[in-house]
């Protein structure tokens, strides 16, 4: 990291005053926006594509096409919501060329002492994760994506609009069509 990247970042600089910066040619402030959204982004590429190889190729794809696509950066939606929707279209296109089953290396497992103390325990939430994994990979890719982006990044339903270039509307529809079939698919481990 570069002085002046870790002076921008100790600043807390606004996204879009970054994008500008980084649109500009400024590689610190790009760094910065690299910084802040990538955990997050990678997490969203996890969950979608199931695998931590290809989701964090996913994300530094969606990294290399948004530097190069900076000056077509319009501000109409945030930032990170102009991210998130490059990431989703470039993890939708690694599916649909690859279709790997949803690993189990998304979930974060227990401790390793909480396994040892509590076999059958650790077990029963394996068998959850694995259920919930299967039903995850069984919704079609607009819900999945609604999901993951609502439920796991957080996002309001406006944001995930832009994302999706669907109506919220549209994202409300597929939110409870997904919640609908997960909780049928988890109703035996409730």
């Amino acid at each position: 990291m570069t002085e002046r990247t870790a002076f921008l970042l100790e600043y807390d600089l606004p996204d879009g005053l970054l994008a500008v910066r980084a649109a500009e040619g400024d590689e610190d402030s790009f760094a910065v926006l690299v910084q802040r959204h990538s955990r997050s982004l990678l997490a969203l590429a996890r969950c979608m594509i199931g695998n931590a190889q290809d989701a964090e190729e996913a994300v530094q794809d969606a990294f290399v096409s948004a530097w190069r696509r900076l000056p077509e950066y319009r501000h109409d939606a945030e930032f990170r919501t102009w991210l998130y929707r490059i990431t989703v279209n470039r993890c939708l296109t690694m599916r649909r060329r690859r279709p790997p089953p949803l690993s189990l290396e998304t979930v974060v497992e227990p401790a390793a002492g909480d396994a040892r103390s509590q076999p059958a325990r650790s077990a029963e939430q394996d068998a959850a994760t694995a259920a919930l994994s299967r039903a995850l990979a069984e919704l079609d890719a607009g819900q999945r994506v609604c999901w993951i982006l609502r439920e796991l990044q957080g996002l309001p339903y406006k944001e995930i609009a832009h994302v999706t270039r669907t109506s919220e509307q549209t994202v409300r529809g597929r939110l409870f069509r997904a919640r609908r079939s997960l909780q049928e698919a988890m109703g035996p481990w409730r």
